[in-house]
C-alpha cells in the first residue's frame, strides 16, 4: 500500500502534481496532515511519520521515504508507463537525475539565500549564487522546450515547483517565459492547485 502525506500548499504539492502526471492519484492514498507554518499557523500533526513533521512523505507497505527527489524517483519507477524518467542506464537518466539533484542541492537553498537576503560570501562559494541558477535554466531552455530536450519529465515538474509559487522571480527570458506558462498551464498542475486553495479554504473556515 501507498501513502503520500500531504500539506496544501507546501513542498508536498508537487508530489501530488506528479502523481496526477503519473497517472497514479488512484494508486496512492493522499493523506493531509497539518505542518507548521511560516506564518506561524499550523503545527506538527501527530499522524505524520516523519522525523521532524514535514512533508511529503511517501509510506510504502511501512517503509517510510522522506524528501521531494526521493519520493519522485521512486514513484517514477514505480509507475514507468508515463515515462517520466528515462530508463536507468541511459544518459537521459543520469541528465535527469542532475536536474532532480542540482534542485535540491543548488537552487533551493539558493532561493532560501534570495528571499531572507543572505548574501554570504562562504555561501554563494559553496552553493553558487542567484545569477548563476538562472543561468542554468537559460542555457537549457534557450534551444529546448524543456529540461531534458524536447519531452516533459519529472526533472521539469520538481526545478520547477518552487517557481510555481514565485513566478515573478523568473528572468525575462523568452525560454524561461515559456517554460513557465507550459507548466502552469498543465492540467495536473492546475488541478492541483485547484485542490489545495480549497483544502486551505476549509482549513481557515474549520
Amino acid at each position: 500500500m501507498l501513502t503520500l502525506f500531504h500539506a496544501p500548499m507546501s513542498r508536498s504539492t508537487r508530489i501530488v502534481t506528479l502523481l496526477e502526471e503519473l497517472g497514479a492519484r488512484e494508486a496512492v492514498q493522499v493523506k493531509t496532515v497539518s505542518v507548521q507554518r511560516r506564518d506561524g499557523g499550523g503545527g506538527p500533526d501527530p499522524e505524520n511519520p516523519h522525523p521532524e513533521k514535514k512533508v511529503p512523505v511517501l509510506d510504502h507497505d511501512g517503509t517510510i521515504i522522506t524528501e521531494s527527489i526521493a519520493i519522485a524517483i521512486h514513484l517514477c519507477t514505480l509507475f514507468p508507463d508515463a515515462e517520466l524518467m528515462p530508463a536507468a542506464g541511459t544518459p537521459e537518466h543520469g541528465k535527469a537525475l542532475q536536474w532532480l539533484a542540482w534542485n535540491a542541492g543548488v537552487v533551493e537553498p539558493v532561493l532560501v539565500a534570495k528571499l531572507t537576503g543572505d548574501d554570504n560570501p562562504a555561501f554563494r562559494s559553496a552553493f553558487r549564487g542567484w545569477d548563476e541558477v538562472m543561468m542554468r535554466l537559460e542555457s537549457a531552455l534557450d534551444t529546448s522546450p524543456w529540461l531534458l530536450g524536447s519531452k516533459f519529465s519529472v526533472a521539469d515538474l520538481i526545478v520547477h515547483s518552487s517557481f510555481s509559487w514565485m513566478p515573478d522571480l523568473l528572468p525575462d527570458h523568452a525560454g524561461i517565459q515559456d517554460w513557465n506558462s507550459r507548466m502552469m498551464a498543465r492540467p495536473a498542475a492546475q488541478k492541483t492547485f485547484a485542490e489545495d486553495q480549497e483544502a486551505m479554504a476549509a482549513i481557515a473556515g474549520a
